[in-house]
């Protein structure tokens, strides 16, 4: 055994293409023809042992298995082994834009120099009529189709895994989306507690018993298991539809295919800008977002991600002092590193280096904030990430218990927390317009769960008949009663009997 192999060397295994036609042969065309190139010196060295043509071609060629027994002793050896192959595929195989052929490595060209700055016009919006109700703002962002599909697909999932589904209605979901919302306000220590008898909270469960509502929990579903193998399921289609995906967004990663999927959403393209973290932030992205839907972006970017930006390293930015940045451009994106706190990396191509601009900075000399000038990409993307932070802010008030170790549950429950906070902001904004007083985020979130009446509705003296039902529930007025009379516009067993009026009493303002 040599030294090679016993090292583990990897042996190299070389493959010739033979021309299945003899006539084929390239031969007439080489350069080192023996007539035209007088140089040429024919080596008749005897090389039989080491040479790579040792395969008879004749006729008398032995059978297919002992031509593959000697292709594979050759493979062993490490010598060339031939292939007869047509010429076309020959001429395929070895083509230039093959992916067996490497390819050069096209390098973009850094310059320092700034790029033009994006001019965002002034947001307006229409004044309305008059304020919506906050539910019919939820239902703006959180829409019927929405509660269809979520309605469709548990009862799916549920046959898919007790054979028989659950029965589950679009009106009951939106039971369950209430229980989420009260929970997220009144927070309990666990869920069993909103319905036990020593600590039962009407408001809750009154709307669902105890198994329902657990039952919700453990088969509400967004997409169909069936269709997705492995990790996929059961719902990361659901969050990325693949059929609004194309090939070119498939080369991107997760967070980038996330972006591009949410900006496909934007009314005026064109005309926006959108601000990202350095966890979605890369070159490949913000040419993307330009290129396919005429989006601008600015956002921090890691240092890999760059594009090859031939920025100046932290330790040569820091001996400079605070304050400095070093700036390089390309293809219409430009690369900035900024020295404060800390070396910043940005990405962007809608805002550059000038004209510049001033943030404020605590001043250990004077020991007072002050203006220090930086590009002016810096406060456009402190100014707007600022809203991310009031967003997260907002969601965290009053948050949706969803903890579970299935994690399309988390996200659900943050998607319907920043539905109500998106939707409290446009209330807000419209109650600006029409100089109105508007409610805090608690008390919008409790006016949107559908299953309360409001109190305009409960004593109204409208429409409030009785309903005969096989089973009973608890009463919403009085905490030990229970009856088969509900309130056919409330929603909401009442006691209606000789001993007990709280069918009368409830409806009555005291």
């Amino acid at each position: 055994m040599d030294c090679k192999s016993f090292y583990g060397a990897r042996q190299r295994t070389y493959l010739a293409l033979v021309p299945e036609n003899s006539q084929d042969s390239d031969g007439e065309l080489s350069d080192d023809d023996p007539i035209e190139d007088p140089d040429f010196q024919p080596n008749f060295a005897d090389d039989s042992d080491e040479s790579c043509f040792d395969v008879s071609l004749d006729e008398d060629a032995p059978s297919t298995s002992r031509s593959n027994k000697l292709l594979r002793k050759m493979s062993k050896k490490g010598k060339p082994i031939l292939k007869t192959v047509p010429l076309d595929e020959a001429e395929d195989t070895l083509d230039p834009s093959s992916s067996l052929v490497p390819k050069k490595d096209t390098r973009r060209i850094w310059k320092h120099e700034d790029i033009e700055e994006f001019q965002v016009p002034d947001a307006s919006f229409e004044t309305p009529d008059a304020l919506q109700s906050p539910f019919q703002y939820f239902k703006m962002l959180f829409t019927d189709e929405m509660i269809d599909h979520i309605a469709y697909h548990t009862n799916l999932y549920s046959a898919q895994e007790l054979g028989d589904t659950i029965k589950t209605s679009p009106k009951e979901i939106e039971d369950f989306l209430a229980i989420l919302l009260f929970m997220g306000v009144f927070n309990f220590p666990s869920l069993e507690d909103y319905w036990h008898h020593e600590s039962r909270f009407s408001v809750i469960a009154d709307i669902m018993p105890k198994k329902r509502f657990q039952l919700f929990r453990r088969f509400i579903h967004f997409s169909d298991n069936q269709q997705h193998k492995g990790w996929q399921s059961p719902s990361i289609y659901c969050v990325l539809p693949s059929k609004f995906i194309c090939e070119e967004e498939q080369m991107l990663p997760l967070g980038a295919k996330v972006v591009t999927t949410l900006c496909q959403t934007i009314t005026q393209p064109r005309l926006s800008v959108v601000f990202c973290d350095n966890y979605f932030t890369s070159f490949k992205l913000v040419q993307h977002l330009d290129t396919s839907l005429g989006v601008k972006c600015i956002g921090t970017v890691r240092p890999n991600r760059t594009g090859g930006a031939t920025l100046m390293t932290d330790k040569e930015l820091m001996k400079r002092g605070r304050r400095a940045f070093d700036y390089r451009s390309a293809e219409g994106v430009i690369a900035v590193k900024w020295f404060d706190n800390k070396c910043v990396n940005l990405l962007s191509n809608a805002s550059g280096i000038m004209p510049l601009s001033t943030v404020k900075h605590w001043s250990k000399e004077s020991k007072a904030k002050v203006m220090i000038p930086c590009p002016s990409l810096i406060p456009a993307y402190n100014e707007h990430m600022g809203g991310i932070d009031l967003s997260d802010m907002l969601v965290h008030l009053y948050k949706t218990p969803a903890k579970s170790t299935r994690w399309y549950l988390p996200l659900f429950g943050y998607m319907l927390d920043l539905s109500i906070a998106n939707s409290w902001l446009v209330y807000k904004r419209e109650c600006g317009q029409l100089n109105q007083k508007p409610i805090t985020l608690k008390r919008f979130r409790l006016a949107v769960a559908p299953s309360q009446p409001q109190p305009d509705v409960r004593y109204d003296c409208f429409g409030h008949w009785p309903l005969h039902f096989d089973k009973r529930g608890r009463c919403n007025y009085c905490p030990k009663g229970v009856s088969r009379w509900k309130c056919q516009k409330c929603n909401v067993f009442l006691c209606l009997n000789a001993s007990q009026e709280c069918f009368a009493v409830y409806h009555q303002k005291i």
